[in-house]
């Protein structure tokens, strides 16, 4: 094809092309998901629905880890780790801008009071990990993609380099935030089985709830199913809490014996109370398969030695990475596989309502984006960013793109609360997601390739 020569027809030619770039990505994405809703619908069933969740645990246990050891380690050093640390400051702006759009929107739009917290915390955690490492991967699936020859090495390095961000806010507030509310509970624990309770059976749980985090509603701890936090920091006598545990009672079988001994370790109140609500965070439950293979990464990539026995074409440990790397290529389609069986399960009945779930999504996939290309426009203009990296730009912005985590769903899952809500949101998001992610990317492709 020969360039254009005039004005107007370079400009036609440069739009034909972002477009190409941004759109063909998410077609091939769009064809694996399609094919994985096939393969799962009820009306086919020529996959089975435990085929779909060893699947995911496969993604969970090995393809993934795989993907992060292989390219977040070849590409992290000292310099680099230093060099990146807007990418996890990203992800907090992120989720605190989102926080305040959730809380626009559940006094906007008014859901049922049971679920305030779940609106605020649906619109502020957007998936960081598979979704965007899916997007990066068929971005840069083709040799002349618009980001270079090691496209998809630094993105998926920078998408994994957010991850123990991401992992650390799932385990202290969006556990937290997820906690069933407390009025919510008295009214279940006194007018008898009505609390939302899942199958114990693994097959008839929601593919939802294993698709990105597989066992983590099996972690479950003592209190993780009552409002244990409200109890904690509220004093209201008109309540009920005959089965919620009192915080008191935690501490009796260390506490001292002697008087003396009570009052050298009398703390104070808040701080007693804050103390106990850490101890009831699971944040141990943080080191998981994925996080493992960051730290390992982090500890085989910043030390030379070590790098240059595993990593390299003439590393003596190079039959393994490459071996290693043959197990990561199969992430990218079992995620969308995934996703596609997660789709076709169909969304359940939900109590949050139409208005406060087209609010979320209306606030998490078109307001939160705008707000995001803000955020990074002005990070690069003060100098947070490395220069002239349009892969780095491009993952900050995807951060903001996302719909809802997948992850909410295990979360739901975990603290029985908001299952079926969770569920019937992150089904229609993901839908909706599908084009409005498909417009952003054409946008990001305009605004960073332009100045190439």
């Amino acid at each position: 094809m020969e360039p254009p020569i005039s004005e107007s027809q370079a400009n036609l030619y440069y739009n034909s092309y972002y477009l190409v770039y941004a759109v063909l990505p998410l077609l091939k994405l769009l064809c694996l998901t399609v094919i994985g809703l096939i393969l799962a619908h009820p009306r086919t069933q020529l996959v089975p629905k435990a085929t779909f969740k060893l699947l995911s645990k496969l993604v969970f246990a090995l393809f993934l880890p795989c993907t992060i050891f292989i390219h977040l380690g070849e590409t992290i050093t000292v310099k680099n780790f230093m060099r990146w640390w807007f990418i996890p400051a990203n992800v907090l702006l992120s989720t605190a801008i989102g926080c305040l759009l959730g809380y626009l929107v559940a006094k906007i739009c008014k859901p049922p009071p049971q679920y305030f917290r779940f609106t605020i915390i649906a619109t502020a955690f957007g998936n960081t990990g598979n979704l965007p490492l899916a997007i990066v991967g068929s971005v840069c699936h083709s040799s002349d993609n618009p980001f270079g020859p090691d496209c998809y090495t630094t993105g998926v390095s920078y998408v994994s380099f957010s991850q123990w961000v991401a992992v650390l806010l799932v385990y202290t507030l969006v556990y937290h935030m997820m906690e069933p509310p407390i009025e919510y509970f008295d009214v279940v624990d006194g007018g008898g089985e009505i609390q939302e309770q899942l199958p114990s059976n693994d097959l008839s749980r929601p593919l939802l709830v294993e698709a990105e985090w597989p066992g983590m509603e099996d972690r479950e701890t003592v209190h993780c199913k009552t409002p244990f936090i409200a109890r904690v920091f509220t004093s209201v006598s008109t309540l009920s809490y005959s089965s919620i545990p009192d915080p008191d009672s935690l501490e009796e079988a260390s506490a001292p014996t002697s008087p003396k001994s009570i009052r050298c370790l009398a703390e104070p109140r808040v701080v007693r109370k804050l103390r106990i609500v850490a101890e009831q965070t699971p944040v141990r439950h943080v080191l998981q398969p994925p996080m493992f293979a960051i730290l390992l990464a982090f500890i085989v990539g910043m030390v030379p030695p070590i790098k240059s026995v595993v990593y390299g074409k003439e590393a003596p440990l190079e039959f393994l990475t490459d071996s290693l790397n043959i197990l990561a290529q199969a992430m990218v389609p079992s995620v969308m596989l995934i996703l596609g069986g997660m789709l076709a399960e169909g969304p359940n009945e939900s109590e949050l309502g139409v208005r406060t779930t087209v609010g979320i999504s209306v606030a998490r996939l078109l307001v939160l984006p705008l707000l995001g290309t803000g955020v990074v426009y002005l990070a690069d203009q003060l100098n947070f960013l490395i220069p002239d990296d349009r892969m780095y730009q491009f993952v900050l912005l995807l951060q903001y793109t996302t719909p809802s985590a997948i992850l909410l769903g295990a979360v739901a899952s975990l603290r029985g609360y908001a299952v079926r809500e969770a569920s019937a949101l992150l089904f229609w998001q993901h839908v909706f997601a599908l084009f409005s992610i498909s417009i952003y990317i054409i946008v990001y492709f305009k605004l960073l390739l332009s100045y190439v």
